[in-house]
């Protein structure tokens, strides 16, 4: 089956389980964010296996499950979990899914991670708001496609008018939420102390192994971007603290409470 047809598949079945429901903003719940699924209300759930454009996933702490229902008083669709380009070495593992998104009707990717912190003045438990990215990798989700339109400006590929709801739904919380440039590396080895001195010359904030591919990607299909990083360790070299995905995973549920708080503020408010 062709991408197109398996998108297309895909679209029907969504549309075919949700009748007169049309979410149009999506969260994409990475590592440690698992939760805020829990929160959902009067939720219609699809398992990934269901609709062939979406991606087998590998990882733990992502369920695999696309969920709809009402958040912040708002139909959304949740997606439990990514397949990371570190699983096979291609960027382009949450094409399908992206695009689907876009067939029914999404205009708004809500994106979060668990990322390490370059600057120890944000410690794990911190939440940032994601301003930029560096691709370090290089690679792109879009390698394949042909013609003019696979070229996508990448000025503002973090919604400036959805950052500033969500930071003004920080400030109706009472929640610090930093703001800075996200750095994409490959992993799944966590970097080096000598990287992670690179990475901050180059002026990054925090350091992960996602969310660039499907920024990338949404931004190609049409959607608008947000991204949370919750912070759930300082970077190597920067602790003596030993890095580890179970530690990630330990560290983003103790902070997930605040963290889901600001999420349903902000879609309570966002305006697509």
């Amino acid at each position: 089956m062709s991408l197109e047809a398996a998108i297309a598949a895909s679209a029907a079945h969504v549309k075919e389980r949700l009748g007169e429901r049309a979410p149009d903003v999506a969260l994409l719940l990475g590592s440690g964010w698992a939760g805020l699924a829990d929160a959902l209300q009067d939720p219609v759930e699809m398992a990934y296996r269901e609709m062939p454009a979406f991606p087998t996933l590998g990882i733990g702490g992502h369920a695999g499950v696309l969920r709809a229902g009402r958040l912040g008083g708002r139909e959304v669709f949740m997606l439990g979990g990514r397949k990371h380009a570190y699983e096979n070495g291609d960027a382009d593992a949450m094409k399908g899914a992206v695009r689907t998104l876009a067939a029914v009707g999404c205009k708004v990717l809500v994106q979060t991670n668990a990322a390490g912190s370059l600057d120890p003045g944000m410690p794990p438990g911190s939440l940032m708001l994601v301003s930029d990215h560096l691709n370090l990798v290089q690679r792109s989700p879009l390698f394949g496609e042909s013609g003019d339109d696979r070229f996508v400006g990448m000025t503002d590929a973090y919604d400036p008018a959805l950052r500033a709801a969500a930071h003004a739904a920080a400030r109706r919380l009472g929640t610090p939420l930093h703001e800075g440039v996200y750095a994409w590396m490959m992993g799944p080895q966590f970097e080096t102390p000598a990287e992670i001195r690179m990475l901050r010359m180059l002026g990054a904030q925090a350091v992960g192994m996602s969310t660039v591919p499907e920024t990338i990607l949404a931004r190609h299909a049409g959607l608008r971007v947000l991204a949370l990083s919750m912070i759930t360790n300082l970077a190597a070299g920067l602790s003596d603290e030993a890095l580890s995905h179970a530690h990630t995973l330990q560290t983003a549920k103790a902070a997930a409470t605040g963290a889901a708080r600001l999420v349903d503020t902000l879609i309570e408010t966002l305006e697509t």
